[in-house]
């Protein structure tokens, strides 16, 4: 028997795996609005929905709607210790719980998982709900629900534990990162994050020294095929947030590597390697942008590398050395 309830005070969903029938208790949910209803439509034609979330989201969708007059009724019985109203008014707001879920999806945690953290948040809000106060129970509740999931998520999903309170903001800077490298075709500085954002360039340099998710290399690929991780390619015309984030740690240790070099040094390092654009120039073509001669832009090369060179020089690169 597999339960989908993790000892819940309202009992959602049992399938009994023996003869494969659903036993489905409590039947009285409801619909939060028109809008989940959309929701729930848009899940079950998706492939990351299984069958287990998609006959769930079918049952609860087969529920009324609780107008406000008696969701009201309930919130004051709660309000008095009556446990039944209590548990009526958790059902009748599951489909909330359902569409904030599964704007976390894809990140360490499964839909069932993320549904239930969710649950256990609404059944928070339910408890502190105060109905006299005009506002409807959806809205409080939504703060509950997100607060339950994001600090499961950052507890469960990952080998280092982020705080709480940087998970959304997490979620934001690599949004960010991805919007603005598609807009225009590279990297983003930290102080272009931070604008779209909207937070101080340093909190953008705090979240990204925590985005790394240590990945085993030794780890099985899927169930059904053998191999592990280090044995196949990724794609590399499509890069994640992750490897973006890296991309500015490099050049932001290139760049404090060419703070030993005078301006034009480093104009000249930065335009032959192509470390801003990538894209390698010529003698040439360096020349020609810098205004002086073929001869002159190797001297200053040959001049620059030898600092580079020197003991302690490129400290910061050296993890991005390859033998």
């Amino acid at each position: 028997m597999a339960t989908f309830n993790k000892q819940l005070d309202c009992q959602v969903l049992k399938i009994d795996q023996k003869n494969n029938s659903f036993d489905i208790q409590n039947n009285e949910f409801s619909i939060e609005s028109e809008d989940l209803l959309e929701e729930e439509t848009k899940l079950q034609n998706t492939p990351l929905t299984d069958d287990l979330v998609k006959v769930y989201l079918r049952e609860i969708g087969k529920m009324s709607v609780l107008n406000q007059k008696k969701e009201l009724e309930l919130a004051r019985k709660v309000k008095q210790g009556d446990p039944k109203a209590r548990q009526e008014l958790v059902r009748h707001n599951l489909r909330l719980v359902v569409s904030i879920a599964k704007r976390y999806l894809n990140r360490g945690m499964s839909f069932l998982d993320l549904i239930q953290e969710g649950n256990l948040g609404l059944m928070k809000a339910v408890e502190k709900f105060d109905p006299e106060r005009g506002y409807k129970l959806s809205t409080y509740a939504t703060w509950w629900i997100r607060q339950a999931i994001t600090r499961s998520l950052s507890d469960k999903s990952r080998t280092i534990r982020i705080p709480v309170h940087m998970v959304e903001l997490l979620s934001k800077l690599k949004k960010a990162i991805k919007r603005l490298s598609e807009k225009s075709g590279h990297t983003p500085t930290e102080a272009d994050i931070a604008r779209e954002i909207d937070v101080d360039v340093n909190k953008v340099k705090e979240v990204i020294q925590i985005m790394e998710s240590p990945v085993s290399l030794n780890s099985p690929v899927n169930s059904e095929e053998e191999g592990d991780l280090e044995d196949f390619i990724s794609d590399n015309d499509n890069f994640s947030p992750e490897c973006l984030a890296n991309g500015i740690l490099l050049g932001m240790n290139i760049n404090k590597a060419l703070k030993c070099l005078t301006l034009k040094e480093a104009a000249v390092i930065r335009l032959r390697f192509g470390l801003d654009c990538g894209q390698e120039r010529t003698l040439e073509e360096v020349g020609k942008i810098l205004g002086v001669t073929r001869e002159r832009v190797r001297q200053l090369e040959f001049r620059a590398l030898k600092k580079l060179r020197q003991p302690g020089a490129c400290e910061n690169l050296k993890d991005y050395f390859v033998a």
